[in-house]
């Protein structure tokens, strides 16, 4: 088995953080993983992304032309990653920020109020782990012990976020579930 993400979006939304929980989750359940991370020298408020390759087998290649999934965070993402999505490949789109548009008839969307979810919880700051909980939710039931360890993998120095993100990850995973 092997598959590909791109998490985009903006500096300041946790791209960069949930690319790397998601290649830790992966990990952690015995894949072998590659990590790449593109940002801009103007960070917080620029184009942000990262690409995962996850598989069973080593890894020889860190970017795909195509990929199976693309988590867009905002419109710019979406306009600029729906051409990468592989056929019978899945886009999750924050229809929070970004209008509801399917140019495409031979891929799946996902169109989820991930911002809107995290401002019911509370914090803004947790739209990228609603995100990661809609992902996890389309891809199986990930353990939860081995979220949360890689949660606190790259969390270390904000130990006191994990259960927020946690709380989070499983509303968008339940998002998800509910249908």
């Amino acid at each position: 088995m092997n598959k590909n993400f791109i998490i985009s979006g903006s500096g300041g939304q946790g791209v960069i953080s949930i690319g790397g929980i998601l290649a830790n989750i992966f990990m952690l359940n015995d894949f072998f993983v590659s990590f790449c991370s593109c940002y801009g020298a103007e960070m917080r408020g620029g184009a942000v992304n990262c690409e995962i390759n996850m598989s069973d087998e080593e890894l020889f290649c860190i970017e795909n032309e195509e990929v199976d999934y693309v988590v867009a965070l905002n419109q710019t993402s979406f306009d600029k990653f729906i051409s990468r999505v592989r056929e019978n490949g899945t886009i999750i789109v924050n229809s929070s920020l970004a209008k509801i548009n399917k140019t495409r008839d031979n891929i799946k969307y996902i169109f989820a109020p991930l911002t809107d979810i995290a401002v019911k919880l509370g914090n803004i700051k947790m739209t990228n782990s609603v995100a990661l909980g809609v992902l996890a939710g389309l891809l199986g039931n990930f353990n939860v012990e081995k979220v949360k360890m890689a949660y606190e993998n790259v969390l270390k120095n904000k130990k006191e976020l994990v259960k927020k993100n946690i709380d989070a990850y499983l509303l968008g995973y339940n998002y998800i579930q509910e249908g």
